[in-house]
């Protein structure tokens, strides 16, 4: 029996019916509600009577720390009225379908180890790139949530002595370090661009487009080796919109070749790739947690 698969985002509700080999048989979205839980419950119960007599589960992609297990929902993200709801509960209001939910990164990982291009790696990273920088770990197999799941958090990692929320890795490092980069360059505004023109004035040939993508491939590459130092990874992926970009996938390794080049001594070089799958990867990886982590 199909599933109803549920990315839910910061400012979309990305939906699909999805077979169990993870094909979408029929997608659709809708706008985020971000006044109340009550007006974000009721859109989610509206696609859920769309599609009930169809399904026989729920599966949910959503921002923050989660106890998958549970479903309760220990930080919210962008999402702020969740803070402290069990969701799973909260669908269980209307449903007796079994429901489970994971982190949004961490169900991007799940859909690279169980496809994608971690297919038969023991042990690879995600990182996706957007406005912060999320994630999964792989270890073993296994997506590796930590001991308060807060594992593959990736954005909350110091590039620098931290003061509030300054110098970190999602401020030096995501799609949102790219814009911010360049417009500090060109003295505008940081609403006035966006990282698909950004890429358009470093193909066209930008010096500050060009100076931007180098800056922020190397806080990239420096924080990916620190992740191998400690992980070993045969792979680490790369998602998000920029991931899109060859260039970036390119610099990247550039500038992890000249990080291994000033060792004095060999480490192994791990191996730099976009993730397979982009705007599907939560859906996937959500379906993949369904199979672990359902709550009846």
């Amino acid at each position: 029996m199909n599933k109803l698969v549920l990315d839910i985002g910061g400012s979309s509700i990305k939906y699909a019916i999805m077979n169990e080999t993870a094909d979408i048989l029929e997608r659709g979205n809708e706008s985020t509600p971000l006044d109340s839980f009550e007006s974000f419950i009721s859109v989610i119960r509206k696609i859920y009577d769309k599609y009930k007599d169809d399904i026989d589960g729920i599966a949910l992609s959503a921002p923050g720390t989660i106890d998958p297990k549970s479903g309760l929902i220990l930080a919210p993200g962008a999402l702020s009225f969740n803070y402290k709801v069990n969701l799973i509960d909260k669908i269980h209001e209307f449903t007796t379908y079994p429901v489970s939910i994971e982190n949004d990164g961490k169900c991007a990982a799940l859909a690279e180890s169980w496809i994608g291009n971690l297919k038969n790696c023991k042990s690879g990273i995600v990182l996706v790139l957007g406005t912060g920088i999320g994630g999964g770990i792989i270890l073993d197999g296994k997506l590796w949530s930590g001991s308060h799941f807060f594992a593959g958090e990736f954005s909350y990692l110091a590039q620098g002595e931290l003061t509030g929320f300054d110098n970190v890795f999602a401020l030096k490092g995501s799609a949102t370090a790219l814009v911010m980069e360049f417009s500090k360059a060109k003295k505008i505004d940081f609403s006035d661009v966006d990282g698909k023109k950004v890429f358009e004035l470093i193909v066209a040939g930008d010096e500050d487009a060009i100076s931007a993508l180098k800056k922020v491939a190397h806080n990239l590459a420096l924080e990916m080796y620190n992740l191998q130092c400690i992980f070993d990874p045969e792979k680490i992926c790369i998602g998000g919109g920029i991931s899109q970009q060859p260039l970036l996938i390119e610099e990247i390794k550039k500038e992890l070749n000249t990080i291994y080049s000033k060792l004095p001594f060999e480490v192994p070089h791990v191996i730099v790739e976009q993730c397979m799958f982009y705007n599907d990867s939560n859906l996937i990886g959500a379906l993949r947690n369904y199979e672990f982590n359902k709550k009846f």
